[in-house]
Formats: C-alpha cells, structure tokens, sequence
C-alpha cells in the first residue's frame, strides 16, 4: 500500500547551522518564511537556534499552525570516552522534541574534517576495531532515547563524517542493531559521497525511517572530489542546489519511499551556510512545488 511521504522542512535550508550566528536567519524571520512557502511541519535545528523554553516554543509554533517533526543533533561515539557528553546533548533535543510532539530525532556523525577550515581532525575511516564499538555505542544511545523519551532514532549518514560513503552505510547497518536504528535518508549526501539513494532503499526497505532531500550540483561536485574540497567550502561553492537541477532524480526516490510500510517524514533540505537574508524563502517555495509535483507528497 502507497503511504504518501509528510513533507516538511528545517533550519538548514535557511541557511542555519549553528545556535548562535548572526550571518543566519533569525528564528522568527525562518519561522515565518516556513509558513509563506506553504511548510506546516520543521524540524528543530540546531539546539538553541529556537527558543527552547516548550512553553514559549509550542506558542511560536502554535500560532503559526507549525508542527514539529524532529530533533537533530551531531554525536562522536567514535571517539574514547565520549559517552556521557553525547548522551547529555542528545537527551537535552530529545527531551524539547518529545515536549513539541515530535517522534524522530535525527543523529549525524561528527566531521573529520573541520567543515569550517577544512583541516583534516583525524582519521577518515574506521578501522576494524573501531566498527563494532562504535556500533555498540550507537545501540546504547538509540535504546537509551527510546526508552528515556520514546523517540525513533534516525541516523543520517554525513559528507566528511566516517559514514558517508554507499560502502560504509552498508557496514553501518550490518553493525546496527535494526530494532533500535533506522537510516535518515539524505539523498544529497548519499550521492555527494558517491550512493545511490534508491539502491538503499531497495536493498534496506525495512532500515528506512525518515529522509532528507536534498539535490547536488554535478559539475560542482566533480571539482570538490578533484581538488580534495572540505564540505563547508563545497556548500559556500553552491554543490546542494535547488532540484530539478541536480542528482540524484526526484520522482523514482519518492516513489521508492511512498512503497515502504511505513509513514515517511521527508523534510527538504538545502544546505546553504551562509547565505543572503532574501535567498531562502523563494527557493524553499519553489522546491515544496516542484517536490510535490514530482510523486505522492502531503
């Protein structure tokens, strides 16, 4: 049965990624722009960009007839004694999206390469012994949220993070424990990393619990794998652009998603830090039109 993706959108594609930035979007301007391109439904963003007083947040979300879908948060289990620090971020945007109503939260892995400089931090792959402690760590914290804060956890492999590629996504979900983590699908950083977002879906229907869509330039991308280009750099270069003008196509992925058994939240994204005050709103206009011209969206 065809379960129509919920589309919505976030922080990101206003150009926001940090809590505190005067170069974005301030909370109220992104809160409005949401409602004029026609979005009902956010993710959080980063934590603190919005209030996050739940009183003060449900009544700016309220009153602009906003619902919240998700929480996200960056983690770095991979690195020894990491645990406590993480669980302490990771349950305080559990707890405020649990408060908004939320069900998901998104979990990214951390840069090895300084998204802002583009130094090199440490090792880019995992090495053998490093996987299944990871894994291990990454199970905790997904049973952890669910049993604290009753969430579904989604993790959202990540250009320059040490799930990225289509080979260490599949060595992600053999390490995973499949009861307690499924996949944030982002399609722009599947195929920034050289995947195929459909191929994932296909060949791990029942390890798909939410998406984030977004498109990559591919002339641009081609020059960032040339020239070794950090992936902040690679965003300031305009590689996630505004679909239908880059990859992965749109249409067969919602497709793909709308045939799994379960109810999809597909939020838009367009990474864009930084980006001019005026730039977001009419592109995440555009992108809601074109997206649900292009399959089974609500």
């Amino acid at each position: 049965m065809s379960r129509p993706a919920m589309l919505g959108t976030a922080p990101d594609s206003w150009g926001v990624w940090y809590a505190d930035d005067p170069q974005q979007t301030p909370w109220s301007r992104f809160l409005d722009e949401c409602v004029t391109a026609g979005y009902t439904r956010i993710e959080l963003g980063p934590y603190g960009y919005l209030p996050t007083d739940a009183a003060r947040l449900r009544d700016e979300l309220d009153r602009r007839g906003l619902t919240v879908t998700a929480g996200t948060i960056f983690e770095h289990l991979h690195r020894a004694g990491s645990w406590d620090e993480v669980h302490s971020k990771v349950s305080a945007v559990a707890k405020l999206t649990r408060d908004m109503g939320g069900e998901h939260i998104v979990v990214i892995p951390d840069f090895w390469r300084d998204p802002a400089t583009g130094v090199v931090l440490e090792p880019s792959e995992l090495t053998e012994r490093d996987w299944p402690a990871y894994a291990t760590g990454i199970n905790r914290l997904a049973k952890a949220i669910r049993d604290d804060y009753g969430l579904k956890f989604q993790f959202h492999p990540h250009a320059d993070s040490h799930v990225d590629t289509h080979t260490n996504v599949e060595r992600f979900l053999a390490e995973t424990d499949p009861s307690l983590v499924t996949l944030c699908l982002d399609t722009g950083h599947i195929a920034y990393c050289g995947g195929d977002s459909l191929r994932i879906i296909q060949d791990f229907p029942d390890r798909i619990g939410y998406a984030h869509l977004k498109q990559v330039e591919p002339a641009i991308l081609e020059k960032v794998r040339t020239d070794e280009i950090g992936f902040g750099e690679a965003v300031k270069m305009g590689v996630m652009c505004e679909p239908p003008l880059g990859v992965p196509d749109m249409p067969p992925i919602l497709e793909a998603l709308a045939a799994l058994d379960v109810e999809i939240f597909a939020v838009v994204e367009q990474d864009m830090y930084p980006c001019r005050p005026d730039q977001p709103g009419p592109i995440a206009a555009r992108t809601l039109t074109y997206l649900q011209g292009c399959g089974p969206l609500r």
